[in-house]
């Protein structure tokens, strides 16, 4: 691949969409040999599914060590009680893996998305039918699972939900609510789906779906710095992390860094359609 595409944050993508849209090759003619074809090309939604999974570990990854586990070692708390009045804590990272799921859930986007387990800390994340059978063959295989969900019509996929992080696995093993208590590093501790009704989309299509998902992510944050901000001693939000001590970072540094991190490897995924 040319050096000069392996840019960082979201000039990346800008210098992509100009591509695709502006700089591309003229567009393909409307007929073949005297037949219509389709001239938007079109990426089959696994693909999509994987180029999002990806952005989505980053994220993941990121809140759940420089947010949660280096919070924690100056002070900030996480529960799964977050949203009540009387607690003063962020969400846990797959609560805010739900946030996301809810940002998309209330967006004209069709994209859904849903984190499970054999072993969760909540019933409503508990597998259960066709999706618990899936969800045994990932386990095993450690491999995504793609197939369709003749319940919901939709195009699914199971990306396996590893402890990356060891506050994943010392949350799990302690609180009081869990069925498991020997989780550790690299388990497979449950699955994150997607799901999206069709079986292809153009390139423009998918930036906008990607575009979404990157919105849910930035959502999920912010309604946890607006907890923050009620707290009795909040602690200062702008460009400074907790590593650095009692502080967040904002909205706009939150997602600037996981963008950049992500950046490079979706702009190769985007490439490659």
């Amino acid at each position: 691949m040319n050096a000069s595409l392996l840019w960082s944050g979201p000039a990346a993508l800008l210098a992509l969409t100009v591509y695709l849209f502006v700089t591309a090759p003229a567009a393909l003619p409307d007929t073949v040999d005297g037949k219509p074809v389709d001239t938007a090309a079109q990426i089959p939604i696994n693909k999509l599914f994987a180029l999002i999974a990806a952005e989505n570990d980053v994220m993941r990854l990121m809140y759940t060590q420089e947010i949660v586990g280096a919070g924690k070692k100056v002070g900030l708390e996480f529960s799964e009680h977050w949203k009540e009045d009387t607690v003063q804590a962020g969400p846990l990272p797959a609560l805010f893996l739900r946030e996301s799921a809810a940002s998309l859930q209330r967006s004209p986007m069709p994209l859904g998305l849903y984190l499970g387990s054999d072993f969760p800390l909540e019933q409503s994340n508990q597998f259960e039918g066709l999706a618990k059978e899936y969800f045994a063959e990932v386990k095993e295989s450690r491999e995504p699972r793609y197939f369709y969900a003749d319940d919901v019509a939709r195009y699914t996929a199971m990306f396996p939900d590893f402890a990356v992080a060891p506050p994943c696995v010392s949350c799990h093993n302690n609180h009081e609510q869990t069925p498991k208590t020997d989780w550790k590093l690299d388990d497979v501790m449950g699955a994150t789906t997607w799901t999206y009704p069709k079986a292809t989309v153009s390139h423009e299509e998918a930036l906008q779906v990607l575009a979404a998902a990157r919105h849910a992510f930035a959502t999920s944050y912010g309604k946890f710095l607006e907890e923050v901000k009620s707290y009795d001693d909040p602690p200062t939000i702008g460009d400074r992390w907790p590593r650095d001590g009692y502080f967040l970072p904002s909205v706009e540094v939150f997602m600037a860094k996981g963008e950049s991190r992500a950046s490079v490897e979706t702009v190769r995924r985007l490439l490659a359609l």
